[in-house]
């Protein structure tokens, strides 16, 4: 759908002047080129990890998003600049039949994309078809605009206003960009952070920290420290018990069975978290990394 659009929009916009009917179509050929890479990441993120990718692909979907939401940006920053140009010297004249004939078949096309994928959102855990919902129901809304705005060109020519309908076209982009330029910004912020190490939002934590205190309550825990992060749909979890130094467990089964334990509980919350749990009588091991450095003889950790 989006190659077709794309194609569409840019012959549209070529043959009728018009940059909102152009931008339009960039958006659509550039989700279209995303979406090609999207798959094959789509794919990658259900296989286990790998000697080459130690810690799985949950990064690439990240990536992807990333890429995504700046590409979009990109475009829109661009588009922003030629309107202003444009309103700044006089405007432009479109062809408002053909322009409003694309955007009523680009918003119907976009509306049913957009509520497609919205369904298959509430069946599929993917960040990649969350994002995808997103850019559709902006690229819907646009299409909206473009459509009513462009349904005011002939109006203005009726009421013997035309000298303003040059302006419609880059007041129209002008304003598709300020309004939409939140969306492109949010999924290129949230999946830098998540490129970045950033831990998850407290609404992701906080129901693992509970899960885990209560699966390790049988021990006499001196410290509890979790580590989270989380690349796309993958949830990584590290743990670190912190027990008495003359604890005496009954051996590594006891500690496999808490790690079981542990495993099961966080999966309650979190289906797609990757634990690791570290058990210590030491609570240096444990700490947040000291700013002088480990103490001699844990550099290694």
């Amino acid at each position: 759908m989006a190659l077709a659009l794309g194609v569409l929009g840019l012959v549209i916009a070529f043959l009728s002047g018009s940059q909102a009917i152009m931008l339009d179509g960039l958006f659509n050929v550039s989700y279209f080129v995303i979406a090609l890479a999207t798959v094959r990441v789509a794919r990658l993120a259900e296989m286990p990890d790998s000697g080459t990718f130690p810690f799985g692909y949950g990064y690439f979907e990240s990536l992807i998003n990333a890429g995504k939401g700046l590409l979009i940006l990109g475009i829109s920053a661009l588009a922003l600049g030629d309107s202003l140009i444009a309103l700044a010297t006089g405007g432009r004249d479109v062809a408002a039949g053909l322009a409003i004939t694309y955007a009523a078949i680009a918003t119907t096309v976009c509306g049913a994309t957009a509520l497609t994928l919205h369904r298959l959102d509430q069946q599929l855990d993917s960040p990649l078809v969350t994002a995808d919902v997103g850019n559709w129901g902006v690229n819907t809304a646009v299409s909206a605009a473009v459509l009513f705005a462009f349904c005011l060109i002939p109006l203005l020519h009726w009421l013997e206003l035309s000298g303003f309908a040059p302006f419609i076209d880059p007041l129209l982009v002008t304003l598709i960009v300020i309004l939409c330029i939140g969306v492109p910004v949010r999924i290129a912020m949230r999946a830098i952070m998540e490129l970045l190490n950033r831990s998850p939002a407290e609404t992701v934590r906080q129901p693992v920290q509970a899960q885990v205190e209560g699966a390790v309550a049988g021990l006499p825990v001196e410290e509890l420290h979790l580590r989270m992060v989380h690349p796309g749909r993958t949830l990584y979890v590290l743990i670190h018990v912190v027990l008495p130094a003359d604890h005496r467990p009954e051996g590594l089964a006891a500690l496999d069975a808490v790690r079981n334990d542990v495993a099961r509980a966080v999966h309650s919350v979190a289906p797609k978290a990757v634990i690791d749990v570290v058990f210590t009588g030491d609570a240096s091991w444990a700490q947040p990394w000291p700013p002088g450095g480990w103490p001699k003889g844990k550099a290694g950790l």
